[in-house]
């Protein structure tokens, strides 16, 4: 069994955090914390289909140049080489699940 209290956490951007639920050679689940008007960078991935799934929060995935809006219990499947920035643009805490397979730590490319 796993949770926040106990997983490994890192920080990140803005003062932004993950929590690495699975960390394998195949597979990645992270649970991310972005407070109110925080950004990540725009990049994409070679290898890593990734799936971003809000837990609470709205959450702003834009997608080679189109924005996406996602609320709690929505989420959006990126596909390996697509152009993708996640970003709260609100003024509320936005918590996600980031699924990669294989793991996109070492498969950024910024753009």
């Amino acid at each position: 069994m796993v949770d926040k209290t106990i997983a490994e956490h890192y920080k990140w951007g803005q003062n932004c955090s993950g929590w690495h639920l699975v960390k394998s050679d195949s597979m990645s689940v992270i649970q991310e914390s972005m407070p109110p008007q925080t950004f990540e960078v725009r990049h994409k991935h070679s290898k890593s289909q990734q799936f971003f799934f809000v837990l609470s929060g709205e959450a702003t995935i834009e997608v080679d140049g189109k924005k996406h809006f996602l609320q709690s219990e929505q989420g959006l499947e990126i596909t390996p080489g697509t152009v993708h920035q996640v970003l709260n643009n609100s003024n509320k805490d936005l918590h996600f699940l980031v699924i990669s397979c294989p793991p996109s730590h070492g498969d950024r490319i910024y753009v």
